[in-house]
């Protein structure tokens, strides 16, 4: 699904991502963790497009998109949702997840109205809020809503867009235990009908959810397995989960 070679990106004197290597499988859940300054979300900024990297290269369903911006690499199947929530506060939930879908379907935005009114827009909305369990708060603005469900309606924007696949940057970011929980449950849900890379700082969502991990420290990719592997890997733990052996 996704093909990264030595991708590079430099801001002056520091390199935040230094010759990362990926390869990333259709249907799998892969997660990308490392401490505070490792270039996690400077990396997904780069698949998404919102970066541009100095080197390397990425290939999305084969097609190398390295060049293309966000808008482009959006329309063929990427989708990202932000470390910090980014819904439209002064909507409802479900005004937000028609625009996207309005979005992706290239209908005529003609002001706000056509999203807010048109069934064809509004239906797979409905779906799609009570696919992320926010059915019953679809009409809440999402000013109202709990920090949780914001970044449940986020997902949810984000799945509007009918991607193939989904780059998720900190999806419990601020959550309190009960919110992280919920969030699990409905990632897992998800597991093996979507290709998803995970950026997550939540070591028990990871672990519960990844189907491979990359540990990510200085920018490098210091090893890339499946969960039980990481855990006993003496290099991660001594890089990243803080122990000595």
């Amino acid at each position: 699904m996704l093909e990264i070679t030595s991708l590079t990106k430099n801001f002056g004197a520091l390199r935040a991502t230094d010759g990362v290597t990926l390869e990333i499988e259709e249907g799998e859940t892969h997660a990308i963790i490392g401490p505070n300054g490792a270039g996690k979300t400077t990396l997904i900024s780069q698949l998404a497009g919102d970066l541009r990297p100095d080197a390397g290269t990425i290939r999305f369903a084969g097609e190398d998109v390295t060049a293309l911006p966000a808008p482009r690499r959006a329309r063929r199947g990427l989708a990202r949702s932000f470390q910090i929530t980014s819904v439209y506060r002064d909507f409802t939930a479900l005004q937000n997840v028609a625009l996207a879908v309005q979005a992706h379907s290239g209908h005529s935005f003609r002001f706000w109205r056509p999203a807010f009114a048109d069934a064809s827009l509004t239906s797979p909305a409905k779906r799609i809020l009570a696919e992320v369990g926010l059915e019953k708060r679809m009409h809440v603005v999402a000013a109202n809503l709990a920090h949780g469900e914001q970044r449940q309606l986020e997902v949810a924007m984000a799945l509007a867009t009918r991607p193939r696949l989904l780059l998720l940057d900190e999806p419990m970011a601020g959550m309190g235990t009960e919110e992280s929980q919920r969030m699990i449950a409905f990632l897992s849900t998800l597991k093996r009908k979507q290709t998803i890379i995970l950026v997550e700082h939540d070591m028990d969502a990871v672990f519960r959810l990844a189907d491979r991990i990359s540990v990510l420290v200085y920018g490098r990719v210091i090893a890339t397995d499946v969960p039980q592997r990481i855990k006993a890997n003496e290099e991660v733990r001594r890089a990243y989960l803080g122990e000595d052996s």
